[in-house]
């Protein structure tokens, strides 16, 4: 049965995964900070990333661009001129929306007046800021969109320094922002937010081949970390709905508690980027095949995905309800590379010899994983808690251990408890978290 919207919103609350940005103010619409748990989840979604597609591959290497960059940067992307949605204006409530996501265009959904919109009017997406202690038209800067052209107009520095040939990717993980008109679903569509993406540059005659092979392989990068195919679906843009510089466009889909939504596009961009920016800047940003002795522009396949919103996916995703002994368990069943908590290392008691050995055993494994040394409530209320914040393993450390020089360790999915030697824990659990 598909996850309650509200359950996994409060579950994100009540456990520390994200909270209301600016809170004690009344917070701040459409704005969200990630607490202790959320931030770790969210750092291991993204170093995911990073892992499968930079440090386990010898054709993509990896950036970091600036947030502000040349506003000239932005008018060769298109940005400036078309980097808009259509917003229509309710005369009766003054609510705004995007004209284009409205379920019935000729009635408002906040207040159900019927042909009251105004006319619809293009409304730039792009945050204005001004460089410089005087704000003048002179001095205007953009908060960037996206994190894509950071990536084009550094093209030819990176290939060189890089000595990179075709075919190559570069890689970014960055904030990005945009003035959206109607935010909303939590985290999942907000002003700020977090991208994961790739431009992986080939020649235009292998452009279709990379296509495909991104399309599959990033469909397979989610399953691979647990997340169930059947809420998976990959889906071709239409004709009318291509971006002006794609040829062909593929969305990763995530059945969410609302329906069907976006977490991630392929796109074959052909070569609009780096000419655009070849033209605006007068630099020569073409590639030099010397095996084949031509010049030409590289196509470029761009697989773009939200990293909040791809970690909101696989909280839902995780999230599941089971009945044991009469009582609810709620179980976040995160894959172990996921989990913002690796272990947690439970006293029975708060006994200064048992606090004393457990302390000594969280030191130890937090060289290798997020530990969390959990002392308060009964140990049925612990492992509750762990199970709901998704922790693959509970280390108990019991009377018997100050004899035996042995903990039990619970395994999240199946409750199943071993019996293990100390000296052979950090072994035991590296052939399970691994």
């Amino acid at each position: 049965m598909p996850i309650d919207f509200d359950t996994i919103v409060n579950l994100s609350k009540k456990r520390g995964f994200v909270f209301q940005s600016s809170e004690i103010y009344g917070g701040f619409r459409s704005a969200y900070d990630y607490g202790p748990l959320g931030v770790e989840l969210l750092r291991n979604v993204k170093e995911q990333w990073w892992h499968s597609m930079v440090r386990m591959r010898d054709d993509i290497v990896g950036i970091d661009s600036a947030v502000i960059q040349a506003p000239q940067v932005w008018v060769a992307s298109g940005h400036v001129a078309s980097f808009s949605d259509p917003l229509v204006e309710c005369r009766n409530c003054h609510n705004r929306f995007r004209e284009d996501k409205l379920d019935d265009p000729d009635q408002c959904p906040a207040c159900g007046e019927r042909d009251s919109f105004t006319e619809p009017k293009q409304f730039n997406l792009m945050f204005k800021t001004h460089m410089g202690p005087v704000e003048t038209d002179e001095n205007i800067a953009y908060l960037r969109p996206e994190t894509a052209q950071g990536i084009f107009i550094n093209f030819e520095n990176v290939r060189r320094t890089a000595r990179m040939s075709l075919p190559f990717g570069i890689a970014q993980i960055g904030k990005s922002f945009r003035n959206e008109i109607t935010p909303g679903q939590f985290v999942f569509r907000t002003r700020e937010f977090e991208q994961m993406e790739m431009e992986y540059f080939c020649r235009p005659d292998e452009a279709d081949t990379w296509f495909r092979y991104w399309v599959d392989e990033r469909r397979r990068w989610y399953l691979d970390l647990g997340m169930r195919e059947e809420n998976l679906r990959l889906r071709p843009h239409g004709a009318d709905e291509l971006s002006h510089y794609s040829v062909g466009t593929f969305d990763v889909d995530y059945r969410f508690p609302w329906g069907w939504d976006e977490l991630e596009g392929i796109a074959n961009r052909t070569d609009f980027d780096l000419r655009q920016h070849s033209e605006h800047s007068g630099v020569d940003l073409s590639y030099f095949d010397q095996e084949r002795n031509e010049r030409f522009l590289p196509y470029v396949i761009e697989p773009a995905a939200g990293a909040t919103r791809t970690t909101f996916a696989f909280l839902i995703d995780a999230y599941r309800e089971e009945e044991v002994r009469g009582e609810t368990r709620v179980v976040l069943g995160l894959d172990s590379r996921l989990a913002p908590v690796k272990v947690a290392v439970l006293p029975l008691s708060k006994k200064p010899q048992l606090m004393e050995v457990s302390q000594r055993i969280a030191d130890a494994l937090r060289t290798r994983w997020a530990i969390e040394h959990d002392i308060t409530q009964s140990i049925g209320r612990r492992y509750r808690r762990q199970d709901e914040i998704g922790t693959p393993y509970c280390v108990t450390v019991d009377f018997d251990s100050l004899d035996d020089g042995a903990v039990t360790v619970r395994d999240r999915d199946s409750m199943a408890q071993d019996r293990i030697s100390m000296d052979k824990l950090a072994s035991y659990l590296a052939e399970r978290l691994t």
